[in-house]
Formats: structure tokens, sequence, C-alpha cells
């Protein structure tokens, strides 16, 4: 019997085969119990280019309340930082790879701020 991580790592692998036969960067999300980050990595995986993520002194400032990274509204924050640091790195279109995570409450909110920002999925 797998364990819920095994689950969640089997569907990212899945997608992740896919996401690889596409030639764009990657936008990664990874969400704990406490914090979200998000990274924009280079078609070939060697590179990051973008990352962003509520342990950040700025982002957390911008949020306002310290220490609140597991909410909505912080992953909403995230998915704008990442998506304006990937635009100055000159990335405009992304491949979304949520990892194996539902596509609903924090996932869902990053990419839709992100894509609010201006990257293209």
């Amino acid at each position: 019997m797998l364990t819920k991580k095994a689950r969640r790592l089997r569907r990212a692998r899945r997608t992740r085969i896919r996401i690889a036969k596409q030639e764009f960067p990657r936008l990664t999300v990874n969400r704990t119990n406490a914090h979200i980050y998000a990274i924009v990595t280079s078609s070939d995986g060697s590179r990051v280019l973008a990352c962003a993520s509520t342990v950040e002194k700025d982002v957390r400032q911008q949020l306002g309340e310290v220490g609140k990274g597991a909410t909505v509204s912080a992953a909403e924050g995230v998915g704008k930082v990442v998506a304006e640091r990937a635009r100055q790195a000159g990335v405009e279109q992304v491949v979304f790879d949520r990892a194996g995570y539902a596509y609903h409450g924090r996932v869902k909110a990053l990419a839709d701020a992100a894509r609010q920002t201006g990257l293209k999925f």
C-alpha cells in the first residue's frame, strides 16, 4: 500500500513526463503545512530562473502578517512575485507543474495570480 506522499509523487512523475516533452520553462509549486514555494526552472531543468516563497522576508512583508504562509492570500502573493521575477528574467510562457497536488485552494490561487500578472500557461 502506498503512502499519501508516494501517491502524490507518482502523480507528479506522470505529469513531469508530459511536461518534459514541451520546450518551455517549468513553474513548479511545492506546498507544506506552513509555507508555499514556487520555482521557475529552464526547460532542461538545469537553471533556476526565478523563485519566490512565503519564507522570504520581503514576501512576508508584502503579505503583512508574518508567519501566515499557509493561506490562499499568501499563495496569491507568491504567485504575483514569482511571475514578476520570471518576466524580469525574460520568461513569458511557462508550463505549470502542480507536483501532484490537487488543483484547488492554494495551488489554484498561486496559478491564477501568476496568470493575472502576465505569465502564460
